[in-house]
């Protein structure tokens, strides 16, 4: 099992050799507020199954729908394969892919009581080839992504929405969790996320999450053109939120890190217009903000 105290030392010693200098274009809005910076959009791709997420490798990217994932070309932007679920494939969101498995989060979203799966495909056939259920748990499972130490990590999201038919918020926002999973998939730990991100997720939740370059946790919520950038904290239970991100054109939902290449790039959804965008993200311009781990007093300093 993956130490906590690795997963921060990792988070905390990638940002720091940054060596970053704010740049134009960033701003800072007070001392200790996040850092706000804006990503330049490089390009655009048709995409029908954009609705929820992405994933994305060296030579392909993969658009996920509800219950569709469609492999596309990265050059020409052409579809190639497309894996079409049957009556089990409920609410795929976002993907990662990782030595040539596509992981995508599953749920049953709004559906009651909560039921979440880990589905696995074969990112060259498009075969689905693994599932991991995790039955009733503790939100809708709406992403999955791999640390820089090797660990998994995901999103259990509640809603303060009212699905149809219903008289009670879907789980309600306030009880959205990240979560670290152990080799087994099991809940080794949980995060909760900050009440001033979790108010910008409102009536929704946390829909995508994706580990940087930086070391550090990219996360977005369903609607807003933004992704919040956070640490997992030296102690207690809530995640450091360091800097956001806007992201012109963007409407929320899932994203992804392509850190296939030197030159890192973010790869998100617009589900208007059905498409995929790549951007490009000024992540070495985010500053890194020691955290506060308290102090041992001596005699005469006690508080």
């Amino acid at each position: 099992m993956f130490s906590r105290r690795l997963v921060i030392a990792a988070m905390v010693t990638m940002g720091a050799a940054i060596g970053v200098v704010v740049a134009p274009g960033s701003a800072q809005t007070g001392a200790g507020d996040p850092q706000v910076l804006e990503a330049q959009l490089l390009r655009t791709y048709d995409a029908p199954d954009a609705n929820q997420g992405v994933a994305v490798d060296r030579s392909s990217f993969y658009a996920v729908d509800n219950t569709t994932i469609t492999k596309h070309d990265r050059d020409s932007g052409d579809p190639l394969l497309q894996f079409a679920g049957g009556p089990a494939f409920l609410h795929l969101d976002s993907g990662a892919v990782r030595q040539g498995k596509l992981y995508a989060s599953h749920s049953n979203y709004n559906d009651r009581p909560m039921v979440s799966s880990l589905e696995v495909f074969d990112a060259r056939s498009m075969r689905h080839i693994a599932s991991h259920s995790f039955g009733i748990d503790r939100g809708s499972f709406t992403w999955v992504d791999r640390a820089p130490d090797g660990s998994w990590w995901g999103g259990f999201a509640n809603y303060d929405r009212v699905p149809p038919g219903d008289s009670e918020p879907y789980g309600e926002t306030v009880n959205t969790q990240v979560v670290w999973f152990d080799r087994d998939w099991q809940v080794a730990q949980a995060y909760t996320i900050p009440n001033e991100i979790l108010d910008r997720f409102r009536p929704m939740s946390n829909s995508g999450g994706s580990w940087g370059p930086d070391g550090r946790l990219w996360l977005t919520g369903h609607d807003l053109g933004e992704t919040y950038v956070m640490e997992a904290p030296p102690a207690g239970s809530e995640l450091r939120w360091i800097a956001t991100v806007k992201l012109p054109g963007v409407e929320g939902q899932g994203l992804a890190w392509d850190l296939t290449s030197k030159n890192a790039t973010l790869w998100t959804i617009k589900r208007s217009t059905k498409q995929v965008l790549q951007f490009d993200v000024p992540w070495r311009q985010i500053e890194a903000q020691p955290a506060d781990n308290g102090q041992v007093n001596g005699p005469g300093q006690f508080e």
